[in-house]
């Protein structure tokens, strides 16, 4: 009776998503949220570096999302945070209920932030030039934004990087009223570094 009942409220508490582009300001966000006091999901196995010195916060079964047809992590994930790229939310199980914080950031920065990113790890640049990469990201971003207003069991907040980056607390109390949650935002509003926001030209 009492593992029904755990199950039960287990079920009722929403799963926190962080997502976006790739380069967008999700670690970053990951980061005030443990700050703030939310449990997070990560494995720590791609460990921080250059271009995210606090941590990518990323989480390895995140990327079998596609494959993994269980995907029973998610049943440890209620109440807690995890990071997914925008390219995987439709992923997700219908039968869960989700808060996602969309982070938003100018589409030549992120650009730039990746090719930086290439180039720093001796990687060869993408084959696609900058100007068809833009289109094909506001493509992305386009359709899954229409997608996520179809979704019932979304609840969605659009938070833009550069914003946060101007005010830091007022954004930190935002999500916090977002998720329904007595977080600390002093703590959520330390952790943004504008000395991070670079690799943006």
């Amino acid at each position: 009776m009492l593992k029904h009942l755990f199950r039960k409220k287990q079920l009722e508490e929403e799963i926190i998503v962080v997502s976006g582009l790739p380069r967008s300001g999700t670690s970053m966000m990951m980061g005030m949220l443990k700050a703030g006091g939310v449990e997070i999901l990560t494995d720590r196995v791609r460990k921080p570096d250059e271009d995210n010195p606090k941590g990518y916060f990323e989480f390895e079964p995140v990327k079998q999302l596609a494959k993994d047809r269980s995907k029973s992590w998610l049943e440890d994930a209620p109440g807690k945070a995890v990071k997914v790229i925008s390219e995987l939310l439709k992923e997700l199980p219908s039968g869960c209920r989700f808060k996602l914080i969309f982070l938003n950031r100018d589409l030549e920065e992120v650009i730039a932030s990746q090719n930086k990113m290439l180039v720093r790890r001796g990687e060869p640049p993408d084959s696609v030039d900058d100007d068809s990469m833009r289109v094909l990201f506001e493509k992305h971003l386009r359709k899954v934004k229409q997608w996520l207003q179809q979704q019932g069991n979304f609840e969605v907040i659009s938070v833009d990087y550069q914003e946060v980056l101007k005010d830091s607390r007022s954004h930190a109390e935002r999500i916090a009223a977002f998720l329904q949650r007595d977080l600390e935002v002093e703590k959520m509003a330390a952790v943004v570094d504008r000395q991070l926001y670079r690799n943006r030209s």
